[in-house]
């Protein structure tokens, strides 16, 4: 379910970013929708993405997602209704590769999760995940690809 997880060093990433607050129980109501309006943004801007789209996790609540939707860019946005500049932080992170569908990225996070604690590492309050290959490239989600990143302290 996951590759094994290595200890390393993130790097600021400027992005452009959608922050939500939501019930756990809309997230898939919200994602498409949330990543095409930071993409719109982007492009009206006239740039296109520096990479792979992600969601950053910034407060941990079983009932609630606190997280921005983001999309990295070479140079900040200026604001754009919704869609701010904001920055994948640099961090030294925890970081695995997932293979397979989003509807299981909560047993990778447990996975995860696990190996942290069993290395001896504390986790900060954040996470994010990068969706490095998904449903735009093949539908099978055996191919998807989800990286995992968990900030340390």
């Amino acid at each position: 379910m996951i590759d094994t997880p290595q200890v390393t060093q993130s790097t600021a990433q400027p992005a452009a970013v959608l922050h939500l607050t939501i019930p756990r129980s809309e997230i898939r109501k919200v994602m498409g929708p949330g990543y095409r309006e930071v993409l719109d943004a982007v492009k009206a801007q006239g740039m296109t993405p520096a990479g792979p789209w992600f969601t950053h996790h910034l407060r941990m609540d079983p009932d609630t997602f606190d997280f921005e939707i983001g999309i990295p860019v070479s140079r900040p946005i200026a604001p754009a209704g919704r869609v701010k500049p904001g920055q994948l932080p640099a961090a030294r992170v925890a970081r695995t590769l997932y293979h397979g569908p989003y509807e299981r990225l909560g047993e990778a996070w447990g996975e995860f999760s696990a190996w942290i604690e069993t290395a001896g590492h504390k986790p900060a309050p954040d996470l994010w995940e990068i969706y490095t290959t998904g449903p735009e490239a093949n539908a099978d989600p055996s191919t998807w690809r989800t990286e995992l990143n968990r900030p340390l302290r």
